[in-house]
């Protein structure tokens, strides 16, 4: 063959998304990030074109449908369906963030499920294959008809929590829908759970109504999936200082959304870190009082054993 590959191999392209992150899943394989060029026209229409034969071959696209969501899409849409027309074996796309898994019901009748719509879009594109990881609603895995690999951070961040862990310290899910999860991390961590109960006023404003379990004189750290607006977190970090936990308040999180100027907001809180992955390329993640660790290691792992068809079910 002229490209010197053999079939069976796998080709890895990368989104303008994150590319960082793209490059340091291939890194730990120690496998080239495979050539292809995306562009915006002066209309905002997307482009994509891959530069090398992905003729029977596998593919990995990994591309994070962060802000801006719409375009991350649709470019991801663009290189899945380019590398079908390509002759590709099998395309597999690795989201490290999904974008609309919080549109994963109708709040009334009139409007969209938008995560089942950007499901449906994808495999129409030639996705035959998902790897996402925390993803915001189980039930987005549901709404595809197409395999879905859901992979979790939680062993990294508590891997990177456990050096700096206090004396007694509480896990806190800022709302119920957390719960799962802060009790997983606190099973991991050796640590108890307390849980705060929410009440959704606006798209922009919550309301904690009750703090469950004990927090009084205890460090906390705050646990969610993604910090956005971060308008949830403050208002529980408010709620805890009241309930007269220790001063020193932690948030962690997957996903470093951070619409407007998040970390400043924190700390004017009394929030003294965030923990985040780099699931996100976000320029707000480098601020002071954020520290980073990477997901490319797990993602890596993840996309080495679908390559050799082993089981991701450690990974999950």
């Amino acid at each position: 063959m002229a490209s010197g590959r053999k079939s069976g191999e796998f080709v890895i392209l990368s989104g303008s998304a994150n590319r960082g992150l793209a490059e340091a899943v291939c890194a730990e394989l120690h496998h080239p990030l495979g050539q292809c060029r995306t562009e915006r026209f002066p209309d905002g229409e997307v482009g994509v074109e891959i530069e090398e034969s992905v003729r029977g071959l596998q593919v990995f696209l990994i591309q994070p449908t962060s802000p801006p969501v719409n375009d991350h899409v649709v470019e991801l849409m663009a290189l899945a369906d380019a590398c079908r027309r390509a002759s590709a074996k099998h395309v597999a796309a690795v989201i490290p963030y999904f974008g609309y898994a919080r549109a994963d019901r109708r709040k009334n009748r009139r409007i969209p499920i938008m995560a089942r719509a950007v499901a449906e879009l994808l495999e129409a594109s030639g996705v035959d294959q998902i790897a996402a990881l925390d993803l915001h609603s189980p039930q987005v895995e549901g709404f595809f008809q197409i395999p879905v690999e859901t992979l979790t951070a939680m062993p990294t961040l508590a891997e990177a929590l456990r050096p700096g862990l206090v004396n007694d310290p509480v896990i806190v899910a800022p709302d119920l829908g957390a719960a799962e999860r802060a009790a997983a991390l606190g099973e991991k961590l050796g640590c108890s759970v307390a849980v705060l109960a929410k009440r959704r006023l606006s798209g922009r404003e919550v309301e904690i109504k009750s703090v469950i379990g004990q927090v009084e004189g205890r460090h906390c750290l705050i646990f969610d999936d993604m910090i956005s607006t971060g308008g949830t977190i403050l208002k529980a970090a408010e709620a805890l200082f009241e309930a007269g936990c220790r001063p020193e308040i932690r948030v962690v999180a997957t996903h470093a959304v951070f619409r407007g100027e998040v970390p400043r907001r924190f700390r004017a809180a009394g929030i003294t870190e965030i923990l985040v992955t780099d699931t996100i390329d976000n320029e707000a993640a480098r601020q002071p009082g954020v520290s980073r660790v990477s997901v490319a290691p797990l993602l890596a792992e993840a996309v080495g054993r679908l390559v050799a068809g082993e089981s991701l079910k450690d990974l999950l």
